[in-house]
């Protein structure tokens, strides 16, 4: 025994608050609780016999409800994932992180973490002091990912409810189940089953180490805002965006993308100030169709591919720190 103790994998757990590391007033509150108390070392102490799964090493970056996860977290987030997994004896990282939020940091990630050790992103939908706190079990799954060898090269990836995915396909999808997080066209990559893990597909969209950007010197991403489309609405809110100093705008559209004849004409007025349009859909799946390079010479829009708007905006304000070419920016969000 004290052999196999020696050889335990190393797993940082970068805690960030949530609700995996809530507290309530009563053993049977679900709601109303105070996310983000319990540090990450109650939070390890909470669950038994984690450590002999692996060496577990805890770090707080903040302890926050996930509303209140801010660029400047996801900067010092990704630089000390990337520092982490440069060390040899690190076999991967688990965040823990509130699940509004979850799957936000979850892309970002994705997109600039520099290793292709796993990284896994788990939180609860119940608070740590509940009478049955799903939080444990997630990150006794998460833990078990995190050491798995076939979570190398998938990416970032989520795991809540005995259920694997990809950080790019993830979505929430009920604001109280446990079984919140869905991949609404592509399903989970795998499951957990009493510490067994098993990938049943793999991600094929370029991610971590296969992607051009960097957190390296990085002091801010550009402003990128959300536009949601429905019926009636007019330009005010695109105009103010641009306005306010927004680089880039994400029309969350009808179907295909859409937007209201008002909204489209103040989306064209943002175009000629030089602020890039990505047009996406509120529906929560489907893909929109890649326009081609004649109609984005145009002045056509980019489209999002099926990314959701929050999504989308992560991946646009990541491309113009690199280019505010749409034809380039197009590009990636068909490879990433």
């Amino acid at each position: 025994m004290k052999q196999d103790n020696l050889h335990r994998p190393t797993v940082y757990l970068l805690a960030t608050g949530g609700t995996i590391a809530g507290r309530a007033n009563s053993p049977l509150q679900t709601a109303g609780y105070r996310p983000g108390e319990l540090s990450v070392g109650e939070l390890l102490e909470s669950v038994p016999g984690l450590n002999t799964l692996a060496k577990i090493e805890g770090e707080q970056v903040c302890n926050v409800a996930s509303p209140f996860i801010t660029i400047d977290i996801w900067l010092r987030l990704a630089r000390r994932i990337n520092e982490l997994l440069a060390r040899p004896e690190v076999a991967g990282i688990v965040v823990t992180h509130g699940t509004d939020s979850l799957e936000e940091t979850a892309y970002f990630l994705n997109l600039v973490v520099k290793s292709s050790k796993p990284v896994i992103v788990v939180g609860a939908m119940r608070p740590a002091t509940s009478l049955s706190p799903d939080g444990p079990l997630n990150l006794v799954n998460a833990v078990h990912v995190a050491t798995s060898p076939e979570a190398r090269n998938q990416g970032v990836l989520v795991v809540m409810n005995d259920e694997i995915y990809g950080a790019r396909d993830v979505t929430k999808t009920h604001v109280s189940q446990l079984h919140t997080f869905r991949s609404p066209d592509l399903g989970a990559l795998g499951s957990i089953s009493s510490g067994t893990v098993t990938f049943y597909r793999q991600v094929l969209r370029k991610h971590t180490i296969d992607t051009e950007f960097s957190v390296d010197q990085l002091p801010a991403l550009p402003r990128v805002d959300i536009i949601y489309a429905y019926l009636g609405a007019d330009g005010a809110l695109v105009d103010a965006a641009v306005q306010a100093g927004a680089r880039g705008l994400v029309l969350a559209g009808m179907g295909q993308g859409g937007g209201t004849k008002e909204q489209n004409e103040a989306l064209r007025r943002a175009q000629a100030q030089g602020v890039i349009v990505v047009r996406s859909s509120r529906t929560g799946s489907g893909r929109i169709l890649p326009p081609t390079d004649e109609y984005l010479d145009k002045g056509s829009t980019v489209t999002a591919d099926n990314l959701n708007p929050q999504k989308a905006r992560i991946l646009l304000a990541l491309a113009l720190t690199r280019t505010t070419d749409p034809k380039r920016i197009q590009r990636m969000f068909t490879i990433y």
